[in-house]
């Protein structure tokens, strides 16, 4: 009988370890929830690494990511602006020694894409004085829609509106070279030619941004800064090729040469920040670096 109970405390007291090692792990995993989950976060980590590696990844190139890095890229007056323009533009300034994205932000600038009324009257998208012989645009009386002011030229667009919506104004002549052709150069007449005629626009366009190469950014101007900037292009293509002149900082080394101090092309200090913003925010550096490599159309580089 003594025998029988002895067993019988002893495996009482078996009993009552086993279940105090149970209640005590249990305790602990309360305690430090970590402790009990690492396994459980282990595997979801491992999957999720499996889940998302892709087999032979590819960038992704829709207009979304590509204009948030260049975020004017995503207005079609930019766009269209640019498009005609580009490629003979490029040509022009590398057979001179300019930065083509200097040139082509200058004009995207001073005309507003297009948008101003003179550059869309004249071609003359880099705000160029007449010379010598030149025709200027005269004096004129245009109409200005009253909610938006815009300044319109086409005779079509302006009977569209009723004499409350718009405002007569007179425009002073403008002293810019006038690139329509005869006999509409100069004169009061077909202000929106190049609205019909885009072929025309584009070589008028043309024809601005080879006189500002040649005869305005010359080697030999009168203009002290002109030359210098001119010079200074010329050492760098001698030492370093043509090459130089699509990188982005002889783009901006050129426009703080040929603005933003008293007798340049703009004395106004903030007028290379404008420039430099647009080359950078068009990406045109890379744009014409990218025509200049490739014979791939505007549309697929831009």
């Amino acid at each position: 009988m003594i025998r029988k109970n002895s067993i019988f405390v002893v495996l009482m007291i078996l009993l009552l370890v086993v279940s105090c090692n149970n209640n005590s792990s249990s305790s602990r995993a309360k305690n430090n929830p970590s402790e009990s989950s690492i396994n459980t976060d282990t595997i979801k980590a491992t999957v999720s690494k499996k889940a998302i590696k892709i087999k032979n990844p590819k960038v992704i190139n829709s207009e979304a990511a590509y204009n948030s890095k260049y975020k004017l890229r995503k207005y079609s007056n930019v766009k269209s602006f640019y498009k005609r323009i580009a490629r003979p533009a490029i040509q022009l300034c590398l057979d001179n020694n300019v930065p083509p994205a200097a040139i082509l932000a200058i004009a995207g600038l001073e005309s507003g894409w297009n948008q101003g009324y003179i550059g869309r009257i004249t071609g003359n998208i880099l705000s160029l004085g007449n010379r010598r012989g030149d025709k200027e645009l005269p004096a004129l009386l245009l109409p200005k829609v009253k909610s938006t002011g815009e300044i319109l030229i086409d005779s079509l667009e302006i009977i569209k509106y009723t004499p409350e919506q718009i405002e007569w104004e007179n425009r002073p002549p403008s002293l810019k070279k006038d690139y329509r052709p005869a006999p509409w150069g100069g004169t009061k007449y077909k202000l929106a030619y190049f609205k019909y005629h885009p072929e025309e626009k584009a070589k008028a366009q043309i024809k601005n941004i080879n006189d500002f190469v040649t005869i305005f950014i010359s080697r030999n101007s009168r203009i002290s800064v002109y030359r210098k900037a001119r010079h200074m292009m010329d050492s760098l293509v001698e030492q370093k090729g043509k090459e130089v002149l699509l990188k982005e900082e002889t783009a901006i080394l050129f426009i703080n040469q040929i603005g933003g101090k008293p007798n340049s092309f703009n004395f106004r200090k903030t007028w290379p920040k404008k420039v430099t913003y647009i080359i950078k925010n068009a990406g045109l550096a890379e744009l014409t670096k990218q025509m200049n490599k490739t014979d791939k159309e505007f549309d697929e580089l831009w």
